[in-house]
């Protein structure tokens, strides 16, 4: 079909004006999904003939009216391949559960059904969702869009790929270092880590119970909004779902935000920054100032020992689940894998309980510190070019600990505090790969960080830009 919609919002708008039928747009995502999967192997399973019911069964919705309950029906998605559903296979990327039927359906998928939306399948990512980078042993690598010879950013490889490469609207991945928003950023597309507990994890694969975000991928901060608006919220599933009220994240687009304050991170995030990086960090803080909100510099407390912490209680976390396994089936991980949950099983109690015992203070401190002087933080999700797939396919070696903890240094104390974040696209590097940013909020800030995000979007279109054909 000609004249697809780029965005989930245009897709919607075009769903509602009748320019466009759900059974069209999922015949044309499963068209680009079969074109771009031998050159991106973005999905593990495409699953057509129910994406095609499923379609069907949203234009009859529509013709009786129901879209104005279900917001997102008829609009295809797809999701990382970790979200339990209910009599399916659901891989987790491993060898391990190659064959696993799930016996519970993810509250989030539940939600985006109710919503309306259309599935097209399982999406690729790094096995056991534990790499940012993307490899993957057991069902290949997923490559990026715009140059498959570099990584898509991990863990949510797959979400990222079929969003840039134009396959689906949207779709879910999940963060426990910057794994919505490495792939986001690499891959030049939004993303949004909310708070810690704004979205349920029920159904879900847990890698690291008090580290683990999920939420969504999309073209811009507005799709993404949409479909966070859809999944947040409490569930009696999850006792770790906030009670806290979900705000309009759809009606906090278009606002304004002359007098905010937008800070510039002096310290640790500026630190050793690609020239690339650095300069559009300073673009972007520009375009905020033309915006009317007040572009501030803001002084960073240490963040090393918060990056420590977080990578100790998600080592010992994983090992945790992962413990049985280990020791049964160790063959079945890949080598990369392995080495990281030994590496966990080895942390002592007392190194896990430090590290949870610094997390309160370590957010209230910089909390009072940062937002005390800014209401936003405006700070770079990666400080080095896209890295090729060779360079980062280090499996067990000695260096692949500093080289996986080098990728994630900037978004892994965001995980770590449980704050909100917003990935956006803002330029390229000298390789022709995007550069990602990220906007971080207070706790329970997510209307703050959409009306932000989009307005950065209405007055630049990196979001916009197509990787080649």
């Amino acid at each position: 079909m000609s004249d697809v919609p780029l965005t989930l919002t245009a897709a919607l708008a075009a769903l509602a004006a009748k320019q466009v039928s759900a059974v069209e747009l999922t015949e044309h995502a499963l068209g680009r999904a079969r074109q771009t999967q031998p050159q991106l192997n973005a999905f593990i399973s495409l699953e057509a003939d129910a994406a095609l019911a499923a379609a069907r069964s949203a234009d009859q919705a529509r013709a009786r009216g129901e879209a104005g309950q279900r917001p997102l029906l008829g609009v295809p998605l797809a999701h990382k391949d970790m979200y339990y559903r209910t009599g399916k296979v659901v891989t987790c990327g491993s060898q391990i559960r190659r064959q696993w039927t799930a016996d519970t359906t993810a509250t989030v998928l539940a939600r985006l059904a109710e919503a309306g939306a259309t599935s097209l399948g399982s999406l690729n990512l790094a096995e056991f969702a534990f790499s940012p980078t993307g490899h993957n042993v057991h069902f290949g690598d997923c490559c990026n869009p715009w140059d498959p010879a570099r990584v898509t950013g991990g863990s949510s490889s797959g979400s990222a790929a079929a969003v840039a490469s134009g396959v689906v609207f949207g779709a879910l991945g999940s963060d426990t270092g910057g794994s919505i928003r490495l792939p986001a950023a690499f891959c030049g597309v939004s993303g949004i880590k909310p708070t810690w507990g704004r979205v349920s994890r029920a159904g879900a694969m847990p890698l690291s119970q008090t580290l683990d975000h999920v939420g969504p991928l999309a073209r811009s901060v507005a799709d993404c909004a949409h479909l966070l608006q859809a999944i947040a919220g409490p569930d009696p599933a999850d006792p770790t779902a906030a009670a806290e009220p979900v705000p309009d994240l759809i009606g906090a687009l278009g606002g304004d935000i002359r007098g905010w304050r937008i800070g510039l991170p002096q310290g640790y995030f500026d630190r050793d920054l690609d020239p690339a990086i650095a300069a559009a960090l300073a673009a972007a803080g520009q375009a905020f100032g033309e915006l009317g909100a007040r572009v501030v510099p803001v002084q960073i407390p240490a963040i090393d020992a918060l990056n420590a912490a977080a990578s100790t209680i998600m080592w010992a976390e994983a090992a945790s689940a992962h413990h049985a396994w280990l020791i049964d089936r160790p063959e079945q991980y890949g080598a990369q894998v392995r080495l990281r949950l030994e590496h966990g099983a080895a942390i002592t109690a007392l190194q896990y309980l430090r590290a949870m015992k610094l997390r309160a203070p370590a957010l209230a401190d910089f909390c009072a510190r940062v937002f005390g002087a800014c209401d936003l933080l405006l700070a770079p999700s990666h400080s080095t070019p896209v890295p090729t797939r060779a360079e980062t396919d280090l499996a067990d070696r000695p260096e692949a600990g500093a080289v996986l903890g080098a990728l994630t240094r900037l978004t892994r104390p965001f995980n770590y505090l449980g704050l909100p974040t917003v990935s956006l696209p803002a330029g390229f590097d000298r390789h022709g790969m995007p550069i990602g940013l990220q906007l971080v909020g207070r706790p329970w800030s997510e209307a703050a960080l959409c009306t932000a995000g989009d307005a950065f979007q209405r007055v630049t279109d990196w979001h916009l830009r197509r990787p080649p054909a």
